[in-house]
């Protein structure tokens, strides 16, 4: 089986439109294990603008963007804002939810504690927040990153089971997710290539630092550091052909900008609620600044 087959394994890819991106066969961690699945045409299981509801052109997309795009949740403003309305707009045109796209990384646990919860049902008041303004709603497509983990030296048993469980408990919200190693290869099959950059000193100094705290895998930092931005100009490239009408959210500030699509709207983001930036995945399961938090006030 191809890596195409692979991430797009338990749906229909409707080559017969024209689709060759991933947003139209949203996959999850579960595709790669059930060997038995029905095929499905992803097309007909959306949640799409019923008849007696709201028309397309009931919405307005400016509403929408505003449900999200508050201080509750954002850390700054977004990158590439004039994106935000074609990719709002395409989403309502197709009567389908607003697509966000953000990678999850991993860190020194191997198993789900209470910020990687607290995490996700933050994005889920977000996801609410759209609901609210849009009947269809949003959907988080979590990327995880098993290329960054194999770099910082984790171990893949304790990859899979980690990415697994965050899996689980994203589904159960209704959440899909990917992996970044599959995002790659999909892009790379239909074509999608990228020049070779070299980062700026600014750029690389901040990731030598990161690398100073998280890297362990063979070499010295600084050679990480700079692995790790060659490995993101690719990857970026590669989630803006894979999902070209998402929006892409990041627990980043900008000052990492070049690191991110060019081409896609990015929205800076906290990451278990206002004013916190810390990845979960970095916190320790004992991390005593995650209570559960009542929904955030735009």
């Amino acid at each position: 089986m191809s890596k195409l087959e692979k991430l797009t394994y338990g749906f229909t890819l409707r080559r017969d439109t024209g689709t060759k991106d991933m947003q139209s066969v949203s996959r999850s961690g579960a595709d790669f294990i059930t060997s038995e699945a029905p095929r499905i045409d992803l097309a007909s299981t959306r949640k799409t603008i019923r008849p007696g509801g709201k028309r397309a052109s009931q919405f307005n997309p400016g509403l929408i963007i505003k449900s999200f795009n508050t201080w509750a949740f954002k850390r700054e403003q977004p990158g590439n804002p004039e994106r935000l309305v074609p990719a709002v707009t395409a989403a309502v045109a197709a009567g389908r939810p607003l697509d966000f796209v953000l990678y999850w990384g991993k860190g020194p646990r191997a198993e789900i504690a209470a910020p990687d919860l607290a995490c996700l049902d933050y994005l889920g008041q977000m996801a609410e927040r759209v609901r609210q303004a849009y009947a269809p709603g949003a959907v988080f497509r979590l990327i995880f990153t098993d290329t960054h983990a194999a770099l910082n030296g984790h171990p893949a048993a304790a990859a899979d089971a980690y990415f697994g469980a965050i899996d689980a408990a994203a589904q159960a919200r209704g959440f899909a997710s990917a992996r970044l190693s599959d995002v790659v290869a999909f892009a790379r099959e239909i074509g999608a290539d990228t020049p070779e950059e070299e980062p700026s000193g600014e750029i690389l100094a901040s990731l030598i630092a990161c690398a100073a705290k998280w890297y362990r895998g063979e070499g010295s930092t600084e050679q990480g550091a700079l692995d790790y931005y060659r490995m993101n100009m690719v990857e970026k490239t590669a989630m803006a052909a894979a999902f070209p009408e998402a929006v892409f959210v990041t627990f980043n500030g900008s000052e990492f900008r070049d690191l991110f699509p060019a081409t896609m709207p990015i929205f800076y983001m906290y990451s278990l609620r206002r004013g916190v930036g810390v990845k979960p995945w970095f916190m320790s399961a004992q991390a005593e600044a995650v209570p559960a938090a009542p929904p955030p006030a735009a």
